[in-house]
């Protein structure tokens, strides 16, 4: 079976780096890229009015002109690498006409750049990205940065819930050369009502460092279920996830970072938003989200 690597392209220069990373995977992997553009005809409905009779043929054209692009970028070796390619214009709403697209070509994963002219200039906020994780189960990497190598250093949120085994299995499977740095930000139950109590300070620094000793246990175990490389790098910090993400990811000079979505409740959607919309604000690396 044909592995293919889904590709969203609006088409702008930035959404490129998006094109060149997923043809460097797919070389890397000995899978086909697939490139597609959405065209939602809602947004033309005023000029449609306008138009009159003319506007279905305005449609037509736009579908042309897209896949007459799209056909010149799988041309192109400087973006397509001289690989074996599919191109495909869908219509609709963008988020929901590319996740049916790579439900329906069964993609193994889904490419998205985080700056665009079009639908993907919003993926800045995490928007695009959030919402198309909402709408399939193919793991999302979001491009920020031109692809000049292959991943170097992998940083992999790990609260050890299934979807973050998901993310680290992920990052193994699509960056294997990669050394990774698993990070486990250790929250303290209650810790704001203890310092509100007025509880001795240096007891809740010894809870602290207890609970940074059991993740940092928790990790090293994860580590030898998962035989990982001797390089793995293990940390167990206290502090604000996203916060020490965004450290951790500089100080260790990761060009990725992995995050996982752990359900489908309400709160587990803001919480993952929250913490999406953050790193995928402020990172430099690029972000590969599962769910």
């Amino acid at each position: 079976m044909t592995l293919r690597i889904l590709v969203a392209t609006d088409l702008s220069a930035p959404s490129r780096h998006a094109v060149d990373r997923a043809c460097r995977l797919a070389a890397e992997h000995a899978a086909t890229p697939c490139f597609v553009h959405a065209i939602n005809p809602g947004l033309l409905d005023s000029l449609q009015r306008m138009l009159g009779g003319d506007a279905p043929a305005l449609v037509d054209q736009l579908t042309a002109d897209a896949r007459q692009q799209l056909t010149a970028l799988a041309a192109d070796p400087q973006h397509a690498l001289g690989l074996t390619t599919e191109c495909a214009v869908v219509e609709g709403s963008p988020v929901i006409a590319i996740a049916r697209h790579a439900e329906e070509i069964d993609a193994g994963l889904l490419v998205v750049g985080s700056r665009g002219e079009g639908f993907l200039r919003q993926s800045t906020l995490g928007t695009t990205a959030s919402r198309l994780l909402r709408k399939t189960p193919r793991p999302t990497l979001v491009v920020r940065q031109p692809p000049h190598e292959s991943y170097r250093r992998a940083l992999v949120a790990m609260d050890f819930s299934p979807a973050a085994l998901l993310a680290l299995a992920q990052t193994r499977r699509w960056a294997p050369q990669a050394e990774l740095v698993l990070l486990h930000a250790v929250d303290l139950p209650f810790e704001g009502k203890l310092l509100h109590a007025n509880v001795d300070p240096d007891l809740i620094q010894r809870y602290r460092i207890q609970a940074q000793l059991d993740g940092m246990n928790r990790l090293r175990a994860l580590a030898r279920e998962q035989e990982l490389p001797a390089s793995t790098r293990l940390l167990a910090l206290h502090g604000d996830a996203p916060r020490l993400i965004l450290e951790q990811e500089q100080e260790n000079d990761c060009d990725l970072i992995a995050l996982g979505k752990r359900g489908f409740n309400a709160l587990e959607d803001l919480l993952l938003g929250s913490t999406t919309k953050h790193v995928l604000g402020e990172t430099l690396a690029d972000v590969l989200l599962t769910r």
